[in-house]
């Protein structure tokens, strides 16, 4: 049997190599593995070549160290390949880890799960965006695809200010957004059912269901459970992105953790601010002009329609070891 053998693909701009290289070099000498593989990426290629590359090396697990936008690169490329994908969160949104419970800011024990952590299978979020012109191109997504606010919202974030204060800076660009406030009219299939029209400011298709800053924003979404959780914002006025807020931040965030919460929700009037629907498949068109759309926080353009489904198990990921 071939001794096992790990690969990084690194973001340079992200994290500190050396550190990262020490701490991997430690770990890889304790498990008794061969030496590790390194790719960086660049501009041309955020992750999806060197992951190919590190596949065709023989390469075991591939550890992302780097943004969201590095971590869904690598794990598009990893998609059915069998080889698993371990996580060295570096970014401002590490949405991923964060909805698996993963270390955030402990490298040597992000590192130890590379080589020790046990293996656990989950969903990939899969889309087909078409531009205005016909043009079309699929891509993979862990957490969230959003098409609307949230694509303005992050087209708008200041990069520096990101740098900065994290998360944060994502109010600078909802700020930025409010000018562009206008509902976008869609036609919608989920499932292959009979198409239907909505008007919303966003609406965010989920693999997973928590935001940066811990709001959970689909309570009852799953990276496991083979379907999309999809949730469309439509708040009418000041009112009702309050409700939004309510909803999202207190029922969500708080009252959802206790049983006694659970039944106050039961008990109280659904926001009809905010839709959920739940599917394996979903299609949607924009009437009117192309709108700005998103995947895992990072901005894709403009598109005229989408359609995104599930890929159950389709991907690997180190977890950390269960205790014997």
């Amino acid at each position: 049997m071939a001794t096992p053998r790990a690969a990084v693909v690194y973001n340079p701009i992200k994290v500190d190599v050396e550190k990262v290289k020490s701490a991997v070099a430690a770990a890889e000498s304790e498990a008794g593995w061969a030496e590790t593989l390194w790719f960086e990426t660049t501009e041309e290629d955020a992750g999806q070549g060197v992951t190919a590359s590190a596949i065709r090396r023989g390469a075991s697990v591939v550890i992302a160290a780097g943004g969201d936008g590095t971590v869904r690169a690598v794990a598009e490329a990893l998609r059915g390949s069998g080889v698993s994908l371990a996580l060295l969160p570096s970014g401002t949104g590490n949405l991923l880890a964060r909805n698996l419970e993963l270390p955030l800011t402990n490298l040597e024990q992000a590192v130890e799960i590379a080589f020790t952590g046990d293996d656990r299978q989950i969903d990939l979020g899969m889309v087909e965006i078409v531009r205005a012109d016909g043009d079309s191109e699929e891509h993979a997504f862990l957490v969230m695809a959003g098409l609307g606010l949230d694509a303005k919202m992050i087209k708008n974030t200041n990069s520096t200010l990101k740098k900065a204060v994290g998360w944060l800076a994502y109010v600078d660009g909802i700020a930025r957004s409010v000018p562009e406030l206008k509902p976008v009219r869609i036609r919608y299939k989920l499932n292959g059912g009979p198409e239907r029209a909505m008007s919303v400011h966003t609406i965010i298709v989920g693999n997973c269901g928590m935001l940066p800053g811990g709001l959970l924003l689909m309570p009852e979404a799953r990276p496991d459970d083979g379907r999309l959780d999809i949730a469309a914002l439509r708040p009418r006025g000041p009112l009702g992105w309050a409700k939004v807020w309510r909803k999202v931040a207190w029922e969500n965030g708080v009252l959802r953790k206790s049983a006694l919460g659970r039944k106050i929700i039961d008990l109280s009037k659904d926001v009809r601010d905010v839709t959920y629907l739940v599917g394996k498949d979903l299609r949607m068109t924009v009437e009117g002009r192309p709108e700005e759309f998103q995947l895992d926080g990072d901005e894709f353009g403009e598109a005229r329609s989408v359609h995104t489904w599930v890929d159950p198990g389709a991907l690997t990921v180190k977890m950390p070891a269960a205790a014997e």
